[in-house]
């Protein structure tokens, strides 16, 4: 299923927002300042998505959607970047990411689960970045999902973005805390594949091949 969506004409905001304007807000370091040189051309705030524009009602964590999208300067865009631009942006963002790399231009839609923290309601929380895959920028978009609220139209857009399917009645903070499991132990097996590829000898290739066996098994559970 496509994560590109036909965003309504009149949630349409397509203001440039300037990168020194990001720095002020997030408190970016000469790290993050060059990454934005380097990686990005332009930003955009195309779309707003709100009670008054879409007419559907916020919810609390949701009480608006942004639609960014973002021109590249090179293959990939660290997700760095893109943390820092959440945190100068006090609402729930999707990006779309677009690298000019040939003769066609590719668009990918990322985004994080972001919502306000138990602790500090001013403060906001935000998961791993969840991709979907690269698309021709010019491909025929999706409609919008059909949601009675913003909270669970945020929950569509991003389940098309998590990697696991999501069990039945699954609240979305499970699904994405689940997600991030999965990516965990993707990396532990991958380790352990390259532990037992790189060991000589025979007592610890069993033993590792043991353990990789283990975690197949838990990763096989997480992702079902």
């Amino acid at each position: 299923m496509s994560a590109l969506f036909a965003y309504p004409k009149q949630a349409e905001f397509g203001r440039t927002l300037p990168k020194n304007k990001i720095y002020e807000h997030s408190g970016a370091n000469t790290r993050m300042k060059d990454l934005f040189v380097e990686q990005v051309e332009q930003i955009v705030w195309r779309y707003k998505l709100a009670p008054e524009t879409i007419n559907l009602a916020a919810k609390p964590g949701v009480p608006e959607i942004q639609v960014f999208a973002i021109q590249l300067k090179t293959p990939e865009l660290h997700h760095d970047v893109l943390r820092c631009i959440d945190g100068a942006i006090p609402f729930p963002i999707i990006f779309e990411v677009t690298q000019s790399l040939g003769a066609e231009a590719s668009t990918q839609v990322v985004a994080t689960y972001k919502r306000p923290s138990e602790a500090d309601a001013a403060s906001w929380v935000c998961s791993e970045y969840f991709e979907a895959g690269w698309v021709p920028a010019a491909a025929v978009r999706a409609a919008l999902p059909l949601a009675l609220d913003l909270g669970v139209l945020y929950e569509q857009l991003l389940c098309r973005l998590v990697p696991v399917t999501a069990r039945t009645d699954e609240p979305l903070r499970d699904l994405v805390a689940r997600a991030e499991k999965v990516t965990t132990k993707k990396r532990e097996v991958a380790k352990a594949e390259a532990r037992l590829a790189k060991e000589k000898q025979f007592n610890r290739k069993v033993e590792i091949n043991a353990s990789l066996r283990q975690l197949k098994t838990e990763l096989e559970q997480l992702s079902r």
